[in-house]
């Protein structure tokens, strides 16, 4: 790497790791970056995937009495979680660079659409349904699941969407299982991944090391940013990337 693409990478850790600690998308910036420092799309998302797969354990640890409670209800969801992710890697890999690149813009698409959604999402899903348990709330969670093993973006509102009519309505519960779920997809992911020999190390660590360091910060800075001011940046991110994407073909 070069000293110009290691400080583009530093920074594109960094806010993710600070925006994932506030408002969440951080993928939008490190996928980009990725790209754009020269890495072939496949190998850009599961770069990225690697490198942002630890935070996701601060979000368990963050709801570890949740987890303790409901580890009974966790566990079919986690299942799914496991079989759902490695599905996805699967088509990854075998679609290849040549077959994941087309479907890039519109999985960013999709992505931006979920973000920009998530807040009414979130309002809803405390009071959403009555509990729809039974095959088809599971069959959509596997889908959820092979989705975030594929590209990842925007996974946790869709299964935030998906818990809020599958369960009871309760918040924290719903959030426990997104937590824990998306945690277990995103290391299936990434030991699949790195098996496949898709992760470029180099890049990869040094976008580790700065979303962490940006995820510590994102704790301060949310409490003079508000989150909706975080939002609005993270869905212009991606509406341009959108843009460009489409534009590259």
């Amino acid at each position: 790497m070069t000293l110009s693409q290691i400080i583009i990478l530093a920074a594109a850790g960094f806010l993710a790791g600070t925006v994932n600690a506030i408002a969440g998308g951080g993928t939008f910036f490190t996928f980009a970056a990725l790209v754009f420092g020269g890495l072939p799309t496949l190998d850009a998302n599961a770069t990225s995937a690697v490198a942002l797969t630890p935070a996701n354990f601060a979000s368990v640890a963050a709801y570890r009495a949740e987890v303790r409670v409901y580890a009974r209800d966790i566990v079919p969801f986690a299942v799914i979680g496991v079989i759902g992710a490695a599905a996805g890697v699967w088509i990854l890999i075998t679609l290849g660079d040549s077959g994941f690149r087309p479907t890039v813009p519109w999985l960013l698409l999709l992505a931006t659409a979920l973000f920009a959604g998530s807040g009414l999402i979130r309002r809803l899903a405390p009071i959403a349904g009555q509990g729809v348990h039974g095959v088809g709330g599971y069959l959509v969670m596997a889908v959820v699941a092979i989705y975030g093993g594929f590209f990842g973006a925007g996974m946790g509102i869709m299964m935030l969407a998906t818990l809020s009519v599958i369960e009871s309505g309760n918040f924290h519960k719903i959030n426990a299982i997104k937590n824990v779920t998306g945690a277990l997809i995103q290391t299936v992911s990434a030991v699949l991944l790195i098996a496949g020999s898709l992760v470029h190390w180099p890049q990869a660590l040094t976008t580790m090391a700065a979303s962490i360091a940006g995820g510590y910060v994102g704790v301060s800075v949310a409490r003079k940013i508000p989150e909706r001011i975080m939002r609005i940046v993270v869905v212009a991110v991606g509406s341009a990337l959108t843009v460009v994407f489409f534009l590259r073909g």
